[in-house]
């Protein structure tokens, strides 16, 4: 309703314009040929048939311009709502994806709120053993952190341009890096599968250490919670030209073609990952991030192959 209306005010305004600058276009036109004709007739021998001559042209004149405004009466309206549709467009587009962000973002803390309300609320309504509110506690507390890890993914993704989270760039070790990123996923459980990593002490990239390590850590962690324990994630580094590539590869669950081109979007989630603990902005995030960084991601995937992300840094050759 509102981008109707806009566009029907738009479109009235555009025309009006566009009218108004077409009629003093016509009465200059008029203007200038009619004291060019009075001018020369002025200056001729038989000014009578002159006069004549300059009258009747004057009035094909007036009827041409005529006929041509009517014309444009009918022509610039159509002219005038295809120009404001696109000079909606893009506002359009941004509203819709603020509508969407805002929906999804009202769900992903609905649903830690409501295990928060839920424990706390069973933990009040009759006596319990030491053992049950440490119990109560502990689920709190879970989703306390997802929504603070939540929280933080929205700031940092709030930052629409890319150069905003581009500061503090500095020489840094890949290697710790990957150290810093790995070192959680390690401490998550001992069902977790093998994170095996293939760093040369050599390889460093320019950028902000802490921004390369939450996308490192948000990329190795997805590999961990979407393979199964048995199987593996493999983080390879490698050194090329002017830039450095770190690979995360697992042999998880791995996605099609047609989830490979969304895997990107906020909130977006593969069906096979809904029973999986996550809010779907992680690979957003880590685009966002790269991206500031100077760099770029590359997903590889097949559905239950496996999944391959690389992202590709510029080197420090210093």
């Amino acid at each position: 309703m509102i981008f109707r209306k806009a566009l029907i005010r738009l479109t009235l305004a555009y025309s009006a314009i566009q009218l108004l600058l077409f009629a003093l276009a016509g009465l200059s036109i008029y203007a200038f040929v009619s004291i060019t004709f009075d001018f020369d007739v002025e200056n001729v021998d038989g000014a009578v048939n002159g006069f004549d001559a300059a009258d009747h042209a004057l009035s094909r004149l007036r009827w041409a311009l005529l006929f041509v405004y009517l014309g444009l009466i009918l022509v610039v309206p159509a002219v005038s709502y295809v120009m404001a549709r696109s000079a909606l467009a893009p506002l359009r587009r941004s509203y819709e994806r603020q509508q969407q962000f805002v929906d999804a973002t009202s769900h992903e803390f609905r649903t830690p709120l409501g295990v928060m309300m839920g424990e706390l609320s069973l933990a009040l309504m009759r006596e319990r053993t030491v053992q049950e509110y440490r119990a109560a506690i502990r689920e709190s507390l879970t989703a306390v952190e997802s929504l603070s890890t939540l929280t933080n993914q929205l700031l940092l993704l709030s930052q629409d341009d890319p150069g905003g989270l581009a500061q503090e760039s500095t020489s840094v070790s890949v290697a710790d890096l990957i150290a810093d990123a790995v070192a959680p996923t390690h401490d998550a459980g001992a069902n977790d599968p093998l994170v095996v990593t293939a760093v040369p002490d050599e390889a460093r990239i320019v950028g902000n250490y802490e921004l390369l390590v939450n996308a490192l850590r948000n990329v190795i962690d997805n590999a961990r919670k979407f393979t199964p324990p048995e199987g593996r994630v493999d983080v390879k580094v490698e050194v090329r030209d002017r830039f450095v590539t770190v690979t995360v590869a697992d042999t998880g669950l791995g996605m099609s073609p047609a989830e490979v081109e969304r895997a990107f979007d906020r909130f977006w989630r593969a069906p096979s990952s809904r029973d999986v603990a996550g809010h779907g902005l992680g690979l957003s995030l880590v685009n966002q991030i790269v991206v500031s960084q100077g760099g770029s991601v590359t997903i590889k995937s097949a559905q239950g192959r496996g999944t391959t992300v690389a992202i590709t840094l510029p080197g420090d050759r210093a």
